[in-house]
């Protein structure tokens, strides 16, 4: 059945293409989302994975939802609400004691003298250093990144781009080069001498990203977690009540309320292109649709491996879909719980702040390190690094009086196991280990885990379509990044295909639960339109 009445067809219902579907509509624009799952939201939905528990499948934590989007959506209003951490991170470390990171400053050195009064000292210049080059990054997250070799329009982005980072002193000038373009490792070397506080900073660089800190690039990968901000806290971490579900229902909500269709268990085969121009696309069920243009919010690597025929594309550009890197080594679980965790760090399994904060397992640098060398050696770390959230600590919609749900996000695990083995055979007991490597800091964990739910990297791929597990749609390396993202020559959200544009993660600013890219590609369709 044809429906040649749609302006844009969207493809894929996370929150970038409800994002773009909502500014298409208010423009005037009839859209239509074609969704491969039964429910709309991607990797940022709430779903029940054993009877009375629920919690966020994938995406779980709320930072760089862009604040723009929230007003312009009218997501509060459609029952988005926000809560900050009351502690930000608790580290757990080996020797029986804990390190904390606090959102005030004074409480944050107050735990970094315990190890170095020098890293104390100096925080507050190293956070100064990332805020600033953060509000380089903010400054140009709504902005489509010029072209190279583009026309005259690309020449004034990026002359635009160039006057704006004239404002820096050279020093800044220098320390953004660094965070673009080092590790983590040779960043956290020249301010920190703790490995204790180099592992605090260096987590955020191998978050969705497979590589160590001492990986070239990993500096950017840190400073990606910090562009964000909750409840108009720069840099703050929330969680959305409700789930990472409650943004993708608001928006869903926005999009039906604009009259989006939005029709679901509709897994696309192919995209119709006729004459060099995307017309419609055809499912896997045999229904096509017809459009004036499509919207592709599904990462770079699915769209032009598999939903757009070969034959449509020229041998360059296929080589550069071949060689677009999709890793980020991350295994994630979500487990009900009978009782809090019982930490050797901070006994009691009654309710305290740091059960209500990020509860992060890497307690050195050197931890994280050897974590990546292992799973790129034998498939998976021995040691992961795991960090765990329990949402129901902050709210209680999520599971029964009494119980919990938690959220472990671990790293490191390799896309591919190696010797052709398949994750299928190894997912149950890779979880174990997880669960094991808990255990040791809170003895009572493991006796707790009333069920499990496992997503292995092959799992992250088949449900939500992220091609190697890639949380991100795509690498957050120099190359494939701003001008570069996903290939230079189509950073501005269009592809080789007439009328195909591209709106999801694996575009600028790169992935997390932004937004952002559905903004900014809904402007350039609109501006085509």
């Amino acid at each position: 059945m044809a429906h040649s009445q749609i302006d844009t067809l969207i493809i894929g219902g996370g929150h970038n293409g409800l994002v773009c579907a909502c500014y298409l509509a208010a423009a005037g624009q009839k859209v239509t989302i074609l969704e491969r799952r039964e429910i709309v939201g991607g990797a940022a939905v709430t779903e029940e994975f054993h009877p009375g528990y629920r919690n966020s499948t994938a995406s779980y934590t709320v930072s760089l939802l862009n604040p723009k989007i929230i007003k312009d959506l009218h997501l509060e209003a459609h029952g988005l609400k926000v809560v900050l951490r009351p502690q930000s991170n608790f580290w757990p470390l080996p020797n029986g004691d804990a390190l904390s990171l606090w959102g005030n400053i004074e409480k944050t050195q107050a735990e970094f003298a315990r190890y170095s009064e020098k890293d104390a000292a100096v925080l507050p210049e190293f956070y100064a250093m990332l805020e600033t080059i953060a509000d380089v990054l903010r400054e140009e997250l709504l902005r489509t990144p010029p072209n190279v070799g583009g026309g005259l329009a690309d020449l004034i982005r990026a002359g635009q781009f160039g006057l704006r980072a004239k404002k820096l002193t050279m020093a800044q000038r220098r320390d953004a080069m660094a965070m673009f373009s080092r590790s983590a490792s040779d960043v956290l070397d020249a301010w920190f001498e703790s490995p204790h506080v180099k592992a605090v900073f260096a987590f955020d660089s191998i978050v969705g990203n497979y590589g160590a800190p001492s990986t070239p690039g990993s500096a950017y990968v840190l400073l990606h977690h910090v562009f964000g901000e909750a409840n108009g806290v720069k840099g703050a971490w929330g969680h959305a009540i409700g789930g990472m579900g409650a943004i993708t229902t608001a928006m869903h909500a926005e999009a039906v309320r604009l009259g989006v269709t939005i029709e679901t268990n509709a897994a696309v085969k192919d995209i119709t292109i006729v004459d060099g121009q995307a017309t419609g696309a055809v499912l896997e069920d045999g229904r096509s649709f017809s459009a004036k243009r499509v919207a592709a919010n599904v990462g770079p690597k699915l769209l032009f491996d598999q939903l757009v025929q070969p034959q449509h594309l020229d041998a360059d550009f296929k080589r550069a879909v071949k060689g677009f890197k999709t890793a980020s080594g991350t295994f994630r679980m979500n487990v009900a719980l009978s009782e809090l965790p019982d930490f050797k760090a901070k006994p009691g399994k009654e309710q305290q702040l740091h059960h209500q904060s990020g509860i992060i397992i890497g307690p050195t640098i050197e931890y994280l390190e050897q974590a990546y060398f292992d799973a790129k050696q034998f498939g998976w770390a021995k040691k992961p690094i795991v960090e765990m959230l329990i949402p129901s600590t902050v709210d209680s919609t999520l599971a029964p009086e009494g119980h919990h749900v938690a959220s472990l996000f671990c790293q490191q695990f390799a896309p591919e196991l190696p010797n052709d083995q398949s994750w299928d055979d190894h997912r149950e007991a890779v979880a174990d280990l997880i669960i094991e490597t808990v255990n040791q800091h809170a003895p009572n964990f493991k006796a707790s885990v009333i069920a499990r739910q496992i997503h292995s990297p092959l799992d992250l791929e088949r449900k939500f379509g992220l091609m190697g597990g890639d949380i991100f749609h795509g690498a957050l390396s120099l190359d494939q990044l701003w001008a570069n993202r996903p290939f230079m020559g189509y950073a501005d959200y269009r592809s080789p295909i007439k009328n195909l544009y591209m709106c999801g993660s694996g575009t600028h600013p790169g992935g997390g639960v932004t937004g952002v890219p559905g903004h900014n590609a809904a402007k350039e369709i609109l501006k085509d339109a």
